[in-house]
């Protein structure tokens, strides 16, 4: 369903938006993707592919002004403060991912925007969720701002569909694993750092148990989830902006074990900081039959195929002396 035309990616300087804008850019056309940021200066590589203009989403004139300056009609709004910056700035995170998201949903419904796409999390659930195979329904009582933004959010977005006709759709996202831009302060992170460290020093300090298990997915298969629910066919869709995707679940100690396998001298030490709660209150794996059932959802990469493709990635810049 290509009837998206022009397209604005908030939090386009962010790990998933940085690779996502870029993914559009290939699909739709380099001058049809504005890609939008806060303050964080964007890549070369983003800046030369397409337009670039900084935005506040928090300030609704800023957003209003872009959109009809490029003429957008369908946007992706990946702008969020994540679950542990959120910590630290509880008052920051509610403002930038509910105001934020009231404000583009306001303009949406407002203007007819033809879609409007934004994330949720594995961070919406709680410790009382069952925590493995996690339904598509269950309970969510997350104990982080952030989590408690993203159930906020899922139901924002669900309201704008059923009330307004707006077509809103999101995916809880697990944690994501990516070679290109260092994710922004989120739990998982630690999934991403592993493999820069085991390269640059052959050693690693992570800050959770060896023991955890969390729900992950490599960003081709984010790219992908993202851009395949976007041009799924709405009379298809029973959910809107909640659908649980999987792809991969693994504890650190598993982490580490499958990339010893190509560095073997990798040594990994575990500390465990205020971020081990955090994941202690997150599903272990997801049950995804309804993305699978309403827009096909299919992931491409396993741990170990990830790894490969991660090591030989950054090896490769290591080498370059690029990492």
């Amino acid at each position: 369903m290509g009837d998206m035309k022009r397209i604005m990616v908030t939090g386009a300087v962010g790990q998933i938006g940085s690779e996502l804008t870029l993914a559009l850019r290939e699909r739709y056309g380099a001058e049809q993707v504005l890609a939008t940021g806060h303050r964080t200066q964007p890549s070369e590589k983003l800046l030369q592919s397409g337009p670039f203009e900084f935005v506040d989403v928090t300030k609704r004139n800023t957003v209003e002004a872009l959109l009809d300056r490029y003429n957008i009609d369908t946007i992706f709004h990946l702008s969020a403060i994540l679950s542990a910056i959120g910590e630290k700035d509880p008052q920051l995170c509610w403002d930038v991912n509910i105001n934020g998201l009231h404000n583009i949903l306001e303009i949406a419904r407002e203007r007819k925007l033809l879609r409007v796409f934004c994330p949720s999390s594995i961070a919406a659930f709680g410790p009382e969720t069952p925590q493995d195979n996690t339904p598509q329904e269950t309970i969510m009582l997350p104990k982080t701002m952030y989590g408690v933004t993203k159930v906020a959010g899922e139901l924002l977005c669900n309201y704008y569909v059923r009330k307004y006709g707006l077509d809103v759709r999101g995916v809880r996202y697990p944690g994501i694993i990516s070679n290109e831009t260092l994710p922004g302060g989120g739990t998982t992170d630690y999934a991403v750092a592993i493999y820069y460290d085991a390269i640059k020093y052959g050693k690693y300090t992570c800050f959770v148990r060896e023991d955890t298990v969390l729900p992950m997915m490599y960003m081709p298969d984010c790219i992908k989830a993202t851009i395949d629910l976007m041009e799924a066919d709405f009379s298809r869709l029973l959910h809107h902006a909640d659908f649980n995707v999987a792809a991969m679940s693994f504890s650190a100690g598993e982490l580490a074990a499958e990339i010893k396998k190509h560095i073997p001298n990798l040594t990994v030490t575990y500390e465990p900081d205020f971020r081990q709660a955090i994941a202690d209150s997150w599903p272990r794996s997801l049950d995804d039959s309804a993305a699978r059932e309403e827009w096909d959802w299919q992931p491409a990469y396993d741990l170990a195929a990830m790894t490969v493709d991660m090591l030989d990635t950054l090896g490769k810049r290591h080498a370059e002396g690029k990492l």
